[in-house]
């Protein structure tokens, strides 16, 4: 063996091979032989150089300063190699700038690769001052031109969401390559700056850079945020035409694309062409039958993931098979799945939490919601809201309520979802105090602007009497979306102000906003309420011309509107033609209650035949089915149908009161004894009664 080393070809290559296996033991037995062949002052920078990077690649930053703090002889690449390694590392991205002194120190000038290792490091750490400080560095020492310091710098301006600075940076470009179109691309998608991203890859096209499979995987995960099928399409057209090679993520931004926009046959025609899909390939798949409401589709691809996939399912999988099946019965796949969730250690997710709970919800399983939901310790805002809106979506507003105030106590911030769910709670409820006091936290959290929460404002205040706040709170809604508008209407029509409401209406038709089955029922309902019956029918036609099908509120708004003004034939005939005539009691009881005051008892009969049909021990039927007797004049059959009352086993649901008061939300329900200031109530009820017997008495005298 020779007494002295030279860095051959073969040396350098065995470095390079250790370095990219990246076995720290192999680097060390490595460095080891050629320290064992000549003594460390005899080797050149160059073997230094690439001995430091080995141990950098390998993951040991520590030998590598090591390395470097013993090299007798450094040049500029000793220096940028090692800051090179700390910009690769986030957690060491501030040494690389100690680096840096050391090298000014050494007086030694930077050049294009210490800035790009600088830059990148600048990125990782977040500092908004460096990213400033080098750009002036680079002008400094004339490297603002060069392409590679350019794209770099593209990038942290991008990622400090700088997109102005970035597209200064990126027009000052003199030949612009594909890495540079990619940088600029990139920036603007990730900043939310959609269709911007868009713009500039037809710029790319049109300046004759050819995208590579990575601008092809951007743009198309671009157009699956924006739905844009059309340019989807067109985006895989070029894929094909231009013959790009076409990687895993190419494949998956494919997948994506197709399953965003609902097209699962295409989705699927493309993840059959993968040839070992990865577990994001599965989840785009399931993520689109998910989009369809396919449950039967999602659970056969899930089935096909756990017997044929090496990757085991994770949280976004199992969030979207979920959703896919949410509105299946919970007995067929969704308890199964929560099993598989509890089986593969997802159940503290938060991100599963919420779809099983909506899940759960659907089902009208509240019980199994909340068991999920106090399941999972580390709760965010979107699992309190999940929980909120599926306690109003089953109408209970209480547990709504109770459970905001607990999301409030733990000290959560609300969000503009939040906020309007528990505005709607307190609509139902008409706790007005209580809706004041959530109208603050929208102030406090800077949402009271946000459309869905002004909505909520609009419809709590209506509901709680307060009609002119409502108006205040609308007025100030640069553009009102259909809820908005929605609320409005409906807060006229439920203090009866017809008028006003078809006002409101005139003026979403000339916004050029369709109105929904929730706009026609308050439209309805108003005329209902003010007797309005050719205007009622005037709306009736022209929700049917809008392709709106009526549902049973339209209906029994309409009925309650042509029984009032005494039209029972017209009435009997609508119902008649409903679609809701076999299983609907309103109906047909509103019929009844209008025959008993007009005094028809053919119509009557026909009326109380179809409820008795449909519940022959229904009790208020029974007396409006007497008074319509006594309304005519037939006693006897007044006399038969109160035997038959007497005879029936009658049930009802107690009926429940609150009152807001400074503690909270109390209720009450007929002879309850267990409320837990049941003595102070019965004190203030004397007290009450002593008071209104004194004034009786006062009145007679």
């Amino acid at each position: 063996m020779p007494s002295t080393c030279e860095v051959t070809s073969l040396t350098s290559r065995l470095i390079q091979k250790c370095a990219s296996i990246a076995i720290l033991e192999d680097a060390r037995q490595l460095h080891a032989l050629i320290l064992i062949c000549t003594p460390i002052s005899d080797h050149s920078p160059f073997l230094h150089n690439n001995i430091l990077s080995m141990y950098a690649k390998c993951g040991s930053l520590a030998v590598s300063r090591l390395v470097f703090d013993k090299m007798p002889h450094r040049n500029i690449v000793s220096y940028n190699s090692l800051m090179s390694a700390y910009a690769r590392n986030p957690n060491y991205a501030i040494s690389a700038f100690t680096v840096l002194s050391r090298m000014r120190y050494d007086c030694f000038t930077p050049n294009v690769s210490t800035f790009t290792s600088l830059l990148h490091s600048a990125s990782s750490l977040g500092e908004w001052f460096l990213c400033l400080a080098l750009h002036c560095q680079i002008m400094r020492f004339g490297f603002l031109c060069d392409a590679w310091v350019q794209t770099a710098l593209l990038g942290l301006y991008s990622n400090f969401g700088d997109i102005e600075s970035a597209n200064t940076v990126f027009e000052s470009i003199d030949v612009k390559d594909a890495m540079a179109w990619n940088c600029i691309i990139s920036g603007n998608l990730k900043n939310k700056r959609i269709n911007e991203g868009l713009y500039l890859f037809s710029r790319m096209l049109t300046s004759g850079v050819v995208p590579t499979e990575f601008t092809y995987s951007m743009v198309l995960s671009g157009c699956a945020r924006l739905g844009d099928y059309s340019c989807g399409q067109l985006t895989h057209a070029r894929v094909i035409v231009t013959n790009v090679p076409v990687d895993l993520p190419l494949q998956n931004a494919l997948l994506d694309m197709y399953s965003s926009c609902c097209d699962t046959q295409s989705a699927l025609n493309v993840f059959r062409g993968i040839e070992n899909p990865d577990l994001v390939s599965w989840n785009s798949i399931l993520s689109g039958y998910a989009e369809t409401g396919d449950g039967e589709k999602a659970m056969h691809m899930f089935i096909l993931l756990l017997g044929m996939s090496e990757a085991e399912p994770d949280e976004y999988t199992f969030a979207a098979v979920i959703s896919a099946v949410g509105e299946l019965p919970a007995s067929y796949y969704g308890e199964p799945l929560h099993a598989q969730v509890i089986r593969f250690g997802c159940d503290t997710s938060v991100f599963v939490g919420s779809t099983l709970i909506s899940m759960y919800f659907k089902n009208v399983m509240s019980e199994s919601a909340g068991q999920v939901f106090y399941s999972i310790t580390k709760k965010d805002v979107v699992l309190w809201t999940e929980m909120i809106s599926g306690y109003l979506r089953l109408a209970y507003g209480e547990k709504a309520v109770k459970l905001f105030f607990n999301m409030w106590q733990e000290g959560h911030r609300f969000d503009s979802f939040a906020l309007s769910s528990m505005l709607s709670a307190c609509a139902d409820l008409t706790t007005l105090k209580q809706g004041e006091m959530v109208h603050c936290q929208a102030i406090k959290n800077g949402c009271d602007a946000e459309i869905s929460v002004c909505g909520s404002l609009v419809d709590m205040y209506s509901k709680n009497g307060h009609l002119q706040a409502a108006k205040s709170i609308f007025s100030k809604v640069e553009n009102p979306d259909l809820k908005c508008w929605n609320s409005m209407i409906g807060g006229y029509s439920l203090h009866g102000n017809a008028e006003e409401a078809l006002k409101l209406f005139d003026d979403v038709l000339d916004h050029r906003v369709n109105a929904d089955h929730v706009t026609f029922i308050s439209l309805l309902s108003a005329c209902s309420h003010c007797g309005l019956v050719e205007k009622g029918k005037y709306l009736w036609n022209v929700m049917k011309d809008n392709k709106i099908v009526a549902g049973e509120k339209h209906y029994s708004c309409m009925v309650s509107l042509l029984s009032r003004a005494g039209l029972l034939e017209e009435t009997e005939k609508m119902i008649n033609e409903s679609p809701f005539r076999e299983n609907c009691l309103e109906l047909w009881r509103t019929l009844l209650s209008s025959s008993v005051a007009n005094k028809n008892l053919a119509v009557g009969l026909r009326a109380a035949e179809m409820i008795l049909a449909l519940n022959a021990e229904d009790s208020g039927t029974h007396m409006l089915l007497s008074n319509l007797y006594a309304a005519t004049g037939r006693w006897d059959s007044v006399m038969e149908i109160r035997r038959r009352i007497r005879g029936l086993t009658l049930q009802k649901d107690p009926g429940l009161s609150w009152v807001e008061v400074t503690e909270g939300l109390n209720v009450f329900s007929s002879g309850e004894q267990s409320h837990p200031k049941i003595e102070e109530v019965r004190a203030m009820l004397h007290q009450l009664q002593a008071y209104m017997t004194v004034r009786s008495d006062m009145d007679e005298l």
